[in-house]
Protein backbone atom coordinates (compact mmCIF):
# COMPACT_ATOMS: atom_id res chain seq x y z
CA UNK A 1 0.00 0.00 0.00
CA UNK A 2 1.14 3.53 -0.73
CA UNK A 3 0.62 7.09 0.43
CA UNK A 4 -0.72 9.70 -1.97
CA UNK A 5 -1.53 13.38 -1.86
CA UNK A 6 -4.65 14.46 -3.78
CA UNK A 7 -5.09 18.05 -4.93
CA UNK A 8 -8.64 18.77 -6.09
CA UNK A 9 -11.62 17.17 -4.39
CA UNK A 10 -14.37 17.73 -6.93
CA UNK A 11 -16.73 15.19 -8.48
CA UNK A 12 -13.93 12.75 -9.31
CA UNK A 13 -11.06 13.62 -6.98
CA UNK A 14 -13.05 13.00 -3.79
CA UNK A 15 -14.36 9.63 -4.95
CA UNK A 16 -10.90 8.58 -6.09
CA UNK A 17 -9.66 9.21 -2.56
CA UNK A 18 -12.51 7.13 -1.15
CA UNK A 19 -11.69 4.27 -3.52
CA UNK A 20 -7.99 4.40 -2.66
CA UNK A 21 -8.65 4.40 1.09
CA UNK A 22 -11.05 1.47 0.73
CA UNK A 23 -8.18 -0.42 -0.91
CA UNK A 24 -5.87 0.31 2.04
CA UNK A 25 -3.89 3.32 0.79
CA UNK A 26 -3.27 6.45 2.84
CA UNK A 27 -4.21 9.87 1.44
CA UNK A 28 -3.43 13.47 2.30
CA UNK A 29 -5.99 15.77 0.70
CA UNK A 30 -6.12 19.44 -0.25
CA UNK A 31 -8.69 21.67 -1.90
CA UNK A 32 -9.31 25.41 -1.99
CA UNK A 33 -12.67 24.70 -0.33
CA UNK A 34 -12.16 23.72 3.30
CA UNK A 35 -15.55 21.98 3.36
CA UNK A 36 -14.43 19.56 0.66
CA UNK A 37 -11.41 18.61 2.74
CA UNK A 38 -13.44 18.14 5.92
CA UNK A 39 -15.97 15.93 4.14
CA UNK A 40 -13.25 13.38 3.42
CA UNK A 41 -11.64 13.13 6.84
CA UNK A 42 -11.69 9.50 8.01
CA UNK A 43 -9.14 6.89 9.06
CA UNK A 44 -6.19 6.97 6.61
CA UNK A 45 -7.22 10.40 5.25
CA UNK A 46 -5.38 13.50 6.50
CA UNK A 47 -6.63 16.95 5.59
CA UNK A 48 -4.25 19.75 4.65
CA UNK A 49 -5.10 23.45 4.84
CA UNK A 50 -2.30 24.46 2.44
CA UNK A 51 -0.10 22.94 -0.22
CA UNK A 52 2.81 23.30 2.21
CA UNK A 53 0.96 21.16 4.77
CA UNK A 54 0.08 18.62 2.10
CA UNK A 55 3.75 18.20 1.17
CA UNK A 56 4.88 18.10 4.80
CA UNK A 57 2.49 15.23 5.54
CA UNK A 58 3.81 13.05 2.72
CA UNK A 59 6.83 10.78 3.03
CA UNK A 60 9.48 10.80 0.32
CA UNK A 61 9.40 10.01 -2.48
CA UNK A 62 6.13 11.89 -2.51
CA UNK A 63 3.28 10.98 -4.84
CA UNK A 64 0.96 13.88 -5.61
CA UNK A 65 -2.07 13.50 -7.86
CA UNK A 66 -3.66 16.66 -9.26
CA UNK A 67 -7.33 16.41 -10.19
CA UNK A 68 -7.94 20.00 -11.26
CA UNK A 69 -9.18 21.71 -14.47
CA UNK A 70 -6.64 21.79 -17.29
CA UNK A 71 -6.68 25.59 -17.30
CA UNK A 72 -5.15 25.84 -13.82
CA UNK A 73 -2.60 23.00 -13.88
CA UNK A 74 0.33 25.32 -14.61
CA UNK A 75 -0.80 27.69 -11.87
CA UNK A 76 -0.99 24.79 -9.42
CA UNK A 77 2.42 23.47 -10.46
CA UNK A 78 3.96 26.92 -9.98
CA UNK A 79 2.93 26.80 -6.33
CA UNK A 80 3.61 23.10 -5.78
CA UNK A 81 6.95 22.40 -7.45
CA UNK A 82 9.09 24.68 -5.20
CA UNK A 83 7.91 22.57 -2.25
CA UNK A 84 8.98 19.25 -3.78
CA UNK A 85 12.25 17.34 -3.90
CA UNK A 86 14.08 15.28 -6.49
CA UNK A 87 12.49 11.86 -6.81
CA UNK A 88 8.95 13.04 -6.11
CA UNK A 89 6.22 12.14 -8.61
CA UNK A 90 3.51 14.53 -9.84
CA UNK A 91 0.47 13.05 -11.60
CA UNK A 92 -1.95 15.09 -13.68
CA UNK A 93 -5.19 13.12 -13.81
CA UNK A 94 -7.30 15.80 -15.48
CA UNK A 95 -7.87 16.48 -19.17
CA UNK A 96 -4.74 18.44 -20.06
CA UNK A 97 -3.58 18.87 -23.64
CA UNK A 98 -0.88 16.31 -24.39
CA UNK A 99 1.47 19.00 -25.71
CA UNK A 100 1.37 20.67 -22.30
CA UNK A 101 2.43 17.34 -20.79
CA UNK A 102 5.52 17.26 -23.00
CA UNK A 103 6.53 20.71 -21.79
CA UNK A 104 5.78 20.05 -18.13
CA UNK A 105 7.60 16.72 -18.08
CA UNK A 106 10.70 18.35 -19.58
CA UNK A 107 10.58 21.23 -17.09
CA UNK A 108 10.17 18.98 -14.06
CA UNK A 109 12.86 16.60 -15.30
CA UNK A 110 15.44 19.37 -14.84
CA UNK A 111 14.54 19.37 -11.14
CA UNK A 112 14.64 15.59 -10.81
CA UNK A 113 10.86 15.44 -10.39
CA UNK A 114 8.91 12.82 -12.32
CA UNK A 115 5.74 13.74 -14.20
CA UNK A 116 3.02 11.25 -15.16
CA UNK A 117 -0.06 12.11 -17.21
CA UNK A 118 -3.12 9.96 -16.57
CA UNK A 119 -6.24 10.30 -18.65
CA UNK A 120 -9.00 9.30 -16.24
CA UNK A 121 -12.45 8.13 -17.32
CA UNK A 122 -15.23 7.01 -15.03
CA UNK A 123 -17.10 10.10 -13.95
CA UNK A 124 -19.28 10.11 -10.86
CA UNK A 125 -19.77 6.33 -11.12
CA UNK A 126 -16.05 5.65 -10.74
CA UNK A 127 -16.23 5.11 -6.97
CA UNK A 128 -18.15 1.88 -7.50
CA UNK A 129 -17.25 0.93 -11.09
CA UNK A 130 -13.61 1.96 -11.00
CA UNK A 131 -11.74 4.28 -13.34
CA UNK A 132 -10.28 3.60 -16.76
CA UNK A 133 -6.72 4.97 -16.67
CA UNK A 134 -4.65 5.89 -19.74
CA UNK A 135 -1.09 6.55 -18.56
CA UNK A 136 1.89 8.37 -20.02
CA UNK A 137 5.34 8.75 -18.52
CA UNK A 138 8.61 7.04 -17.66
CA UNK A 139 8.30 3.29 -17.17
CA UNK A 140 10.03 3.31 -13.79
CA UNK A 141 7.61 5.88 -12.40
CA UNK A 142 4.59 4.09 -13.85
CA UNK A 143 5.75 0.75 -12.44
CA UNK A 144 6.22 2.34 -9.00
CA UNK A 145 2.66 3.71 -9.11
CA UNK A 146 1.05 0.44 -10.20
CA UNK A 147 -0.55 -0.36 -6.78
CA UNK A 148 -2.40 2.97 -7.01
CA UNK A 149 -3.51 2.42 -10.59
CA UNK A 150 -4.65 -1.13 -9.78
CA UNK A 151 -6.75 0.12 -6.86
CA UNK A 152 -8.42 2.87 -8.88
CA UNK A 153 -9.14 0.69 -11.92
CA UNK A 154 -12.13 -1.67 -12.23
CA UNK A 155 -10.06 -4.84 -11.92
CA UNK A 156 -9.73 -8.02 -13.94
CA UNK A 157 -12.44 -8.80 -16.46
CA UNK A 158 -11.75 -12.53 -16.61
CA UNK A 159 -9.65 -14.88 -18.69
CA UNK A 160 -9.34 -12.39 -21.55
CA UNK A 161 -6.84 -10.61 -19.33
CA UNK A 162 -4.33 -13.42 -19.64
CA UNK A 163 -1.50 -12.69 -22.04
CA UNK A 164 -0.82 -15.60 -24.36
CA UNK A 165 2.94 -15.11 -24.47
CA UNK A 166 3.86 -14.88 -20.81
CA UNK A 167 0.67 -15.84 -18.98
CA UNK A 168 0.82 -12.59 -17.05
CA UNK A 169 -2.22 -10.47 -16.38
CA UNK A 170 -2.59 -7.72 -18.98
CA UNK A 171 -3.27 -4.43 -17.23
CA UNK A 172 -5.50 -3.25 -20.09
CA UNK A 173 -8.19 -5.76 -19.16
CA UNK A 174 -7.93 -4.59 -15.57
CA UNK A 175 -8.70 -1.01 -16.63
CA UNK A 176 -5.31 0.72 -16.79
CA UNK A 177 -2.58 0.90 -19.41
CA UNK A 178 0.84 2.49 -19.76
CA UNK A 179 0.27 3.93 -23.22
CA UNK A 180 3.76 5.34 -23.78
CA UNK A 181 6.05 8.24 -22.83
CA UNK A 182 4.98 11.62 -21.47
CA UNK A 183 1.86 12.91 -23.21
CA UNK A 184 0.71 9.51 -24.46
CA UNK A 185 -1.84 9.06 -21.70
CA UNK A 186 -3.58 12.34 -22.32
CA UNK A 187 -3.33 11.85 -26.10
CA UNK A 188 -5.25 8.58 -25.81
CA UNK A 189 -7.78 10.18 -23.43
CA UNK A 190 -8.19 13.12 -25.82
CA UNK A 191 -9.18 10.82 -28.66
CA UNK A 192 -11.33 8.78 -26.25
CA UNK A 193 -13.32 11.92 -25.49
CA UNK A 194 -13.55 12.83 -29.16
CA UNK A 195 -15.10 9.41 -29.80
CA UNK A 196 -17.44 10.05 -26.88
CA UNK A 197 -18.64 13.25 -28.58
CA UNK A 198 -19.53 11.27 -31.70
CA UNK A 199 -21.27 8.41 -29.90
CA UNK A 200 -23.33 10.80 -27.78
CA UNK A 201 -24.31 12.79 -30.86
CA UNK A 202 -25.43 9.62 -32.67
CA UNK A 203 -27.69 8.62 -29.76
CA UNK A 204 -29.06 12.17 -29.56
CA UNK A 205 -29.80 12.41 -33.28
CA UNK A 206 -31.39 8.97 -33.51
CA UNK A 207 -33.61 9.53 -30.49
CA UNK A 208 -34.61 12.93 -31.84
CA UNK A 209 -35.88 11.22 -35.01
CA UNK A 210 -37.89 8.84 -32.85
CA UNK A 211 -39.14 11.75 -30.75
CA UNK A 212 -40.60 13.41 -33.87
CA UNK A 213 -42.06 10.22 -35.36
CA UNK A 214 -45.57 11.57 -34.53
CA UNK A 215 -45.23 14.64 -36.76
CA UNK A 216 -48.08 13.35 -38.94
CA UNK A 217 -50.49 14.09 -36.10
CA UNK A 218 -49.68 17.79 -36.45
CA UNK A 219 -47.99 18.31 -39.83
CA UNK A 220 -48.18 22.11 -39.70
CA UNK A 221 -49.50 24.59 -42.22
CA UNK A 222 -48.65 24.33 -45.89
CA UNK A 223 -47.32 27.53 -47.44
CA UNK A 224 -45.02 28.69 -50.19
CA UNK A 225 -42.04 28.90 -47.82
CA UNK A 226 -42.25 25.46 -46.25
CA UNK A 227 -41.95 22.06 -47.88
CA UNK A 228 -45.05 20.12 -46.80
CA UNK A 229 -44.91 16.70 -45.18
CA UNK A 230 -45.67 14.46 -48.16
CA UNK A 231 -47.27 11.53 -46.30
CA UNK A 232 -48.42 12.51 -42.80
CA UNK A 233 -50.00 9.08 -42.41
CA UNK A 234 -46.53 7.56 -42.35
CA UNK A 235 -45.61 9.41 -39.17
CA UNK A 236 -48.24 8.63 -36.57
CA UNK A 237 -46.02 6.82 -34.07
CA UNK A 238 -46.31 7.80 -30.40
CA UNK A 239 -43.10 6.13 -29.23
CA UNK A 240 -42.03 5.48 -25.65
CA UNK A 241 -38.39 6.55 -25.66
CA UNK A 242 -37.58 5.38 -22.11
CA UNK A 243 -38.76 1.88 -23.01
CA UNK A 244 -37.01 1.90 -26.39
CA UNK A 245 -33.67 2.79 -24.86
CA UNK A 246 -34.29 0.15 -22.20
CA UNK A 247 -34.92 -2.60 -24.75
CA UNK A 248 -31.80 -1.55 -26.68
CA UNK A 249 -29.78 -2.16 -23.52
CA UNK A 250 -30.63 -5.87 -23.66
CA UNK A 251 -28.85 -7.64 -26.50
CA UNK A 252 -28.64 -4.77 -28.97
CA UNK A 253 -25.46 -4.19 -30.97
CA UNK A 254 -25.57 -0.50 -29.95
CA UNK A 255 -25.67 -1.23 -26.22
CA UNK A 256 -23.06 0.61 -24.15
CA UNK A 257 -22.60 2.37 -20.84
CA UNK A 258 -23.56 5.62 -22.58
CA UNK A 259 -26.80 3.96 -23.66
CA UNK A 260 -27.34 2.85 -20.06
CA UNK A 261 -26.98 6.47 -18.98
CA UNK A 262 -29.31 7.60 -21.79
CA UNK A 263 -31.97 5.18 -20.63
CA UNK A 264 -31.52 6.35 -17.03
CA UNK A 265 -31.88 10.01 -18.02
CA UNK A 266 -35.07 9.31 -19.98
CA UNK A 267 -36.54 7.26 -17.14
CA UNK A 268 -35.97 10.21 -14.82
CA UNK A 269 -37.29 12.86 -17.24
CA UNK A 270 -38.83 11.48 -20.44
CA UNK A 271 -39.23 14.93 -21.99
CA UNK A 272 -35.86 16.15 -20.73
CA UNK A 273 -37.65 19.26 -19.52
CA UNK A 274 -34.99 19.85 -16.90
CA UNK A 275 -32.37 20.64 -19.54
CA UNK A 276 -31.96 23.67 -21.79
CA UNK A 277 -29.85 21.79 -24.35
CA UNK A 278 -26.76 23.98 -24.20
CA UNK A 279 -23.95 21.44 -24.50
CA UNK A 280 -20.48 22.43 -23.29
CA UNK A 281 -17.16 21.11 -24.56
CA UNK A 282 -14.11 21.00 -22.32
CA UNK A 283 -11.54 21.01 -25.11
CA UNK A 284 -10.80 17.39 -25.96
CA UNK A 285 -12.97 17.34 -29.10
CA UNK A 286 -11.21 20.44 -30.43
CA UNK A 287 -7.78 18.96 -29.68
CA UNK A 288 -8.73 15.67 -31.32
CA UNK A 289 -9.66 17.50 -34.51
CA UNK A 290 -6.43 19.51 -34.38
CA UNK A 291 -4.47 16.25 -34.15
CA UNK A 292 -6.49 14.79 -37.03
CA UNK A 293 -5.61 17.82 -39.15
CA UNK A 294 -1.92 17.56 -38.23
CA UNK A 295 -1.98 13.86 -39.13
CA UNK A 296 -4.02 14.36 -42.28
CA UNK A 297 -6.66 11.97 -40.97
CA UNK A 298 -10.38 12.53 -41.72
CA UNK A 299 -12.67 12.76 -38.70
CA UNK A 300 -16.05 13.95 -40.03
CA UNK A 301 -18.18 12.39 -37.28
CA UNK A 302 -16.22 13.93 -34.41
CA UNK A 303 -16.11 17.23 -36.30
CA UNK A 304 -19.89 17.28 -36.77
CA UNK A 305 -20.44 16.38 -33.12
CA UNK A 306 -18.20 19.21 -31.94
CA UNK A 307 -19.84 21.79 -34.23
CA UNK A 308 -23.24 20.60 -33.04
CA UNK A 309 -22.20 21.49 -29.49
CA UNK A 310 -21.19 24.96 -30.65
CA UNK A 311 -24.58 25.34 -32.31
CA UNK A 312 -26.40 24.25 -29.13
CA UNK A 313 -24.96 27.24 -27.32
CA UNK A 314 -26.40 29.73 -29.79
CA UNK A 315 -23.17 30.25 -31.69
CA UNK A 316 -24.92 29.67 -35.02
CA UNK A 317 -27.62 32.30 -34.43
CA UNK A 318 -25.94 35.05 -36.46
CA UNK A 319 -25.22 32.66 -39.34
CA UNK A 320 -28.85 31.52 -39.32
CA UNK A 321 -30.10 35.12 -39.34
CA UNK A 322 -27.82 35.83 -42.29
CA UNK A 323 -29.22 32.86 -44.20
CA UNK A 324 -32.73 34.14 -43.57
CA UNK A 325 -31.71 37.64 -44.67
CA UNK A 326 -30.16 36.29 -47.89
CA UNK A 327 -33.30 34.36 -48.77
CA UNK A 328 -35.24 37.56 -48.36
CA UNK A 329 -32.72 39.51 -50.47
CA UNK A 330 -32.58 37.23 -53.50
CA UNK A 331 -36.12 35.87 -53.51
CA UNK A 332 -38.24 38.03 -51.25
CA UNK A 333 -38.78 35.03 -49.02
CA UNK A 334 -40.36 36.00 -45.71
CA UNK A 335 -38.98 34.45 -42.56
CA UNK A 336 -41.42 32.04 -40.93
CA UNK A 337 -42.11 33.07 -37.34
CA UNK A 338 -43.83 29.91 -36.22
CA UNK A 339 -40.68 27.78 -36.11
CA UNK A 340 -41.90 25.44 -38.87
Amino acid sequence: MQQLGMIGLGRMGANMVRRLVAAGHQCVVYDLYHEAVQALIQPNVTGAATLQKLVENLTQPRIIWMMVPAAIVDQELASLVPLLSAGDIVIDGGNSHFQDDLRRAAELRTKGIHYVDVGTSGGVAGLERGYCLMIGGEKNSVDYLEPIFASLAPGSQGEAGKSSDNNQQRTATRGYLHCGPSGAGHFVKMVHNGIEYGVMAAYAEGLNILHHANIGLNPGNSDAETTPLRNPEHYLFELNLPEITEVWRHGSVISSWLLDLTAKALQQDAGLDGFAGRVSDSGEGRWTLAAAIDEGVPAPVISAALFSRFQSRGNADFANRLLSALRNQFGGHLEQKNGV
